[in-house]
């Protein structure tokens, strides 16, 4: 049997690049409701937990030890246990439950009860439950900078624009571990010349993640990975307990912690214990809660190909963002590697932390193309700049991210370029030339930039990390070399981690270094009217995309020749039989002179002109000015032609040809598609109206359908449309006109 076109087709779209399976609970493949995850329970003797979720103390692994220890509010685990999941379901989705009387009762939750939770609600009701859980009322959003070369001038560049398109966090990451000085340094550097106050952090081993935050080369650091079971703990020689120990060491330096887990990792390492994915991220987020962290980098992360290869899988992220939430802890909500091959899938699946609102609505924004993100591509890249910003726009939602101009973006670059570049001369690293300066300000990626050699660049950042250079050194050469303004930024940022306030719950900076946490920027989202919302200054910037433009812009009425020939003589009468009349737009030749793609009117006229002529008829001119609808025009035309046959023409160049006894929106011929009309088409439309009127048999002309001229040109439909209409005069009887060359009759 010969194969469907459209099935052939379809095996071909992006989203069948993609692996779907059956889930399989045995070996932890399914994302909620695995037929082994325990019912939740709770028993508690003399204020000590002797059973939880099924399991004795005795049975207890390390990771239910650390829960009952520091994670659960025994107070009222008894009272917020024997709550009905339903009814906190309901609670949740409940505009009018504030979010204090809810957490106050999470706090004593276990994780099999969480999971009962929100087992019980569908994606709309959680995504309403996390805009009210959200800890920060403003959202926020994150980036990644990298780049495979790891060129220094390169990464300030970039973090530069990222931090000057509104960022409050840029991550890096290496390709060759040694690199991480230098890759911490730079995008250091680049952030505080794009925007004073972003946290910024590079992504390695724990040790030496530490001891770039000592170096004051880091902010903050969220690579403290927490697994739902004991034995992933184990495989990486970790526990709960030295997780915690590791994100108490970050904070005495005055480093701002996150733990990072999500759905699907217990599965991808082979420990899953036959329990659900949301299951065991539950777990991970109550020892994330008991170790005192701030928040967690979760939403599956690297795994998110796992859930979603799964029923629901999409669903169960949003559901473990929404967990964290609960817990009060400041969620980096994924979206970073890449989701799908689908525009529509990952788009489908950003929306559900975009439109609520997440602390970090990415984990990583790849502000860099996806092939120089070193995290393994990016779920949204900077060749989606644009399209994000519309979205923000779109919506007015504020999804963390500012429109910047191209002279802005390039300014910023060179600066950021050139700071690094005095930075690496100050301390006789190896010289960043002017040609990489050049290169970086205007680079895309890391494919337009010069090679660096290596290994100088490698042993001097050895030599760096094992010499007393820090940020003060940092500060030094800046100011040295003229770049004062940004030495300030990253003194500021020092100051900062003296003093502490960032590591207030779910912190971030604003423009003018003045912290927002959940402590005085608190979520107070009850219901419409409430809660955060663009408004003032940045909605004003949400709006400013430099694609808009003003509505004047779009229609000039002084292109194109006046049609000073085109002479009126008076009402218009029917005519002869031997005749078609061309019925014009009250504003053609005068207010407006081309068409919407671009014509002169003139020669528009002589093209129609021109076929009527070449099946022998007579053509006669005649303006409407009641109406500018097109088919009135032509109707118009229709009933005053002696032959019964007229062209109405509007100016913007959509055309119709008309027939005296048909309804007045009915036709012979319409030509809605305008823009794709040329001189040839008009000459056509014009012979065809002679052959109706001659009573001849007629091919209707064809015009090929452009299904993208809406979207490109509707604005400019709209206010050609409105330029005709304010020329129409209600009063005024459709009137004759003729070319000054043509002779009187």
């Amino acid at each position: 049997m010969e194969r469907s076109k459209r099935f052939d087709l379809l095996a071909k779209r992006d989203i069948n690049k993609e692996t779907f399976v059956e889930p399989w609970p045995e070996a932890g493949l399914i994302v909620a409701d695995s037929p082994y995850d325990p019912r939740p329970s709770i028993e508690i003797e003399s204020g000590r937990v002797v059973a939880m979720d099924g399991r004795r103390r005795a049975d207890f692994d390390a990771l239910d030890l650390f829960i009952v220890s520091h994670a659960l509010d025994l107070n009222i685990a008894e009272e917020a246990m024997a709550l009905p999941s339903p009814e906190y379901a309901r609670m949740l989705a409940d505009i009018n439950v504030p979010r204090e009387e809810i957490a106050r009762l999470i706090a004593g939750c276990s994780p099999a009860k969480l999971t009962d939770i929100v087992r019980h609600m569908n994606v709309l009701e959680m995504m309403m439950a996390l805009a009210k859980m959200r800890v920060r009322r403003t959202p926020a959003n994150q980036a990644h900078v990298t780049n495979w070369r790891e060129h220094p001038a390169l990464l300030a560049a970039d973090a530069a624009e990222a931090a000057r398109r509104g960022f409050a966090e840029v991550e890096t990451t290496v390709r060759v571990a040694r690199f991480a000085p230098f890759n911490a340094l730079a995008i250091l550097v680049g952030t505080q010349t794009g925007r004073g106050g972003v946290l910024t952090q590079c992504s390695v081993e724990e040790a030496l993640g530490l001891r770039l935050a000592m170096k004051g080369l880091t902010s903050y650091a969220e690579t403290l990975s927490v697994y739902g079971t004991e034995l992933t703990f184990t495989d990486g020689d970790d526990t709960p307990w030295s997780k915690a120990f590791l994100a108490s060491a970050y904070a005495s330096r005055g480093v701002k912690i996150r733990f990072t887990s999500g759905t699907g990792s217990e599965a991808l390492m082979g420990r899953a214990e036959q329990k659900s994915m949301l299951y065991l991220e539950a777990r991970c987020l109550l020892v994330v809660k008991g170790a005192g962290s701030q928040g967690v980098q979760n939403g599956s992360i690297s795994c998110i190909a796992l859930p979603e290869a799964l029923p629901g899988g999409v669903r169960a992220v949003l559901a473990e963002n929404l967990l964290a939430s609960m817990l009060g802890l400041e969620v980096a909500s994924g979206n970073d590697a890449l989701a799908s091959h689908s525009s529509i899938r990952k788009t489908a699946k950003l929306m559900t932390q975009f439109i609520p609102g997440t602390d970090f609505i990415f984990s990583g924004y790849s502000a860099i193309p996806k092939r120089d993100n070193l995290f393994g591509g990016g779920n949204f890249d900077a060749e989606d700049f644009d399209d994000y910003n519309v979205l923000q726009r779109d919506m007015q939602i504020d999804g963390g991210v500012r429109p910047i101009g191209e002279d802005e973006a390039l300014m910023i670059r060179r600066k950021a370029a050139c700071a690094i570049q005095a930075v690496y001369r100050e301390l006789k690293l190896p010289p960043i030339t002017d040609a990489e300066v050049d290169a970086a300000t205007v680079a895309h990626s890391s494919d337009d930039m010069p090679e660096r050699e290596l290994l100088p660049d490698l042993e001097a950042a050895d030599a760096f990390l094992a010499s007393d250079a820090d940020f003060l050194t940092v500060i030094r050469a800046l100011r040295n070399c003229g770049f004062s303004d940004v030495a300030d930024n990253i003194l500021e940022m020092g100051r900062q981690r003296i003093a502490g306030d960032y590591l207030q719950p779910s912190a971030i900076f604003d423009d003018d270094f003045k912290v927002l946490s959940a402590i005085n920027d608190g979520n107070d989202y009850t219901g419409p009217g409430s809660g955060y919302r663009p408004a003032g200054r940045r909605w004003r910037e949400m709006q400013a995309i430099p694609q808009a433009k003003s509505p004047e812009g779009f229609v000039d009425p002084h292109v194109g020749a006046p049609l000073a020939r085109l002479v009126e003589l008076g009402p218009a009468a029917k005519g002869r039989q031997n005749e078609v009349v061309l019925a014009l737009g009250p504003a053609f030749g005068c207010a407006l002179r081309r068409t919407i793609g671009g014509l002169d009117h003139e020669d528009v006229l002589k093209a129609i002109l021109s076929g009527i002529a070449s099946e022998g008829l007579v053509a006669r001119i005649v303006r409407v000015y009641h109406s500018s609808d097109c088919a009135a025009i032509g109707y118009v035309g229709a009933r005053l032609s002696g032959s019964g046959i007229g062209i109405g023409l509007q100016s913007r160049g959509t055309t119709v040809i008309h027939q005296h006894h048909l309804a007045p929106l009915n036709n012979l011929e319409l030509f809605p598609q305008s823009p794709s009309l040329t001189l040839e088409t008009y000459e056509r439309i014009g012979s065809n109206a002679a052959r109706y009127a001659l009573g001849l048999a007629t091919v209707p002309v064809a015009v090929k359908i452009d299904n993208g001229a809406r979207l490109r040109l509707i604005v400019k439909t709209a206010l050609l449309h409105r330029r005709e209409t304010d020329a129409v005069d209600a009063q005024k009887p459709p009137q004759e006109l003729r070319f000054a060359w043509e002779p009187d009759t």
